[in-house]
């Protein structure tokens, strides 16, 4: 997840679904690791695990989240992620650790019987396997719903659809896609209630700032490419940029290196996305091949998606009914 202090810097709003309505390029990998750490800590093991051991608890997620886009009239775009960057290598690593650390954490609380606790910490250690991958495309195509494959960071490319008019809002609970050029995102869509609002044009006016500014504060704070300047936070950072202009006069001025920061500046200003991006939003999905696939074919607990599928059907029939009138 991008860096944490941008949210003291960025512009966001509570708004009501009653007040929002379009195309939303959802960032599939972190939508779907919020749905997989929920289901897996509140839904019995044996809902979502096959004969064979496969444990596919985003089939859940998927059935459960999907319908609420529809619900509130907005339509997704599933936006994948592609190769990580060399840049993230060191992010990569430490998420690695985390998880490795919850494993022996999660292992002893099974081993001492605290199964309140074995649950909590076996949520920290899902990831996206190649059996997650595979399957939710499979499930989102039998929804027809649109998937974009990005080159590399799947909210790099979100931001740039939303930048380009493509779509109306980019969906990610990832503060980098301020950086990243996104003009509006949306957050909190895998909550109950309604979502914030973050508003790039609103985080500039309000800071004063260039886009590039914006680029080179959270970089000196820290993102997910780089470390950032020890002592620096969110409110120092940006009043080094305004008072000496950019990140290279700030680090001057503070006698302060950032390794690789011309590559993180330059990976922010132009992120590696795909211009030929299309996509049809007229949905239609197969609800019933959707829900076979789910129940039948991968073994899932019918009871944990039946009212999902059933919410996405009545929802997409109503949509229709609402655009002919």
């Amino acid at each position: 997840m991008g860096n944490a202090d941008l949210r003291d810097i960025a512009a966001i709003e509570d708004v009501s679904f009653d007040n929002i309505s379009g195309v939303v390029a959802v960032d599939a990998h972190n939508w779907l690791y919020r749905y997989l750490t929920t289901t897996v800590r509140f839904t019995p093991e044996e809902a979502y695990t096959t004969r064979d051991g496969e444990e596919v608890a985003n089939l859940i997620g998927i059935a459960q989240g999907v319908p609420k886009f529809f619900e509130h009239d907005l339509t997704p775009v599933f936006v994948f992620d592609g190769g990580v960057t060399e840049l993230k290598s060191a992010e990569v690593q430490r998420r690695r650790e985390q998880r490795e650390a919850a494993e022996q954490r999660q292992q002893a609380a099974e081993d001492r019987g605290d199964t309140v606790e074995a649950a909590r910490l076996d949520a920290q250690t899902q990831r996206l396997t190649d059996t997650i991958q595979e399957t939710s495309r499979e499930l989102l195509r039998l929804l027809d719903v649109p998937i974009v494959e990005a080159p590399a960071e799947g909210e790099a490319q979100a931001a740039r659809m939303n930048s380009a008019g493509l779509v109306d809002y980019v969906g990610s609970e990832d503060y980098d896609v301020l950086l990243f050029g996104g003009p509006r995102t949306l957050r909190q869509l895998t909550s109950a209630g309604d979502p914030e609002l973050m508003d790039l044009d609103a985080t500039l006016a309000r800071h004063d700032l260039s886009q590039d500014q914006l680029i080179d504060a959270a970089i000196l704070c820290g993102t997910d490419f780089n470390e950032g300047v020890s002592g620096i936070g969110p409110k120092t950072a940006l009043q080094s940029i305004h008072e000496h202009g950019d990140l290279f006069a700030v680090l001057e001025a503070e006698g302060a290196t950032v390794e690789n920061a011309e590559r993180v500046r330059s990976f922010f200003r132009d992120p590696p996305v795909r211009e030929d991006v299309s996509f049809d939003t007229t949905v239609e999905p197969d609800v019933e091949a959707a829900r076979a696939y789910v129940t039948e074919e991968w073994e899932v607990d019918a009871g944990e998606v039946d009212r999902g599928f059933d919410r996405l059907a009545d929802a997409v029939t109503q949509t229709g009914l609402d655009d002919w009138a």
